[in-house]
């Protein structure tokens, strides 16, 4: 299974590529979409700068699926506003294409990568060097959206069993709402 794992920001959006063949993981290619170039162009511009890019990416490497962090609220109202459009240009582009989107907090990557939900960027950016076994460092952005990869690969396999047991009818009592 190919992953895209995509890190939103609105100056910065990383992304990365991983092919998961149960635990086997392969790396296969990371960067980052900017718009620091377009600071003070229109928001709907920038914007169509991310959506248009994870399009590209998409048509490139054709993953099979696709992570994206969840965002948290900053102490800037505004700045979070503008993450979550970002976000939101980003998931559009991925759903629009037809891919199934998984979505992990920053917490569950560390976890998942660097064993503890407290690790510093260089931790992760050192664990994915391992995991991937790549020869250098990836950037920050780059090793966040590859994270999101990883972890998606490893818990996308319990999620799937997990999301065939409901469509089997197990937990129906829960499909069905509880209002107690």
């Amino acid at each position: 299974m190919r992953i895209l794992g995509i890190d939103p920001g609105l100056q910065t959006t990383g992304f990365g590529v991983v092919d998961a063949q149960g635990q086997k993981l392969a790396y296969v290619a990371s960067g980052t979409i900017s718009t620091r170039h377009m600071v003070g162009q229109p928001l709907a511009l920038r914007l169509k700068v991310l959506f248009d890019g994870i399009g590209e990416i998409i048509g490139r490497y054709q993953p099979d699926s696709a992570a994206v962090e969840i965002i948290f609220v900053n102490v800037n109202p505004q700045s979070t506003l503008m993450l979550g459009q970002a976000r939101g240009a980003c998931m559009t582009a991925l759903v629009t294409r037809e891919l199934d989107v998984a979505e992990y907090t920053a917490l569950q990557m560390k976890q998942a990568v660097a064993g503890h939900g407290n690790a510093a960027k260089a931790q992760v950016q050192e664990m994915v060097k391992r995991l991937l076994n790549l020869p250098g460092l990836p950037g920050a952005d780059a090793a966040d959206a590859l994270g999101i990869a990883i972890t998606h690969a490893h818990a996308g396999t319990s999620l799937a069993r997990l999301g065939e047991a409901a469509r089997r009818g197990a937990g129906s009592a829960y499909r069905q709402g509880r209002t107690r």
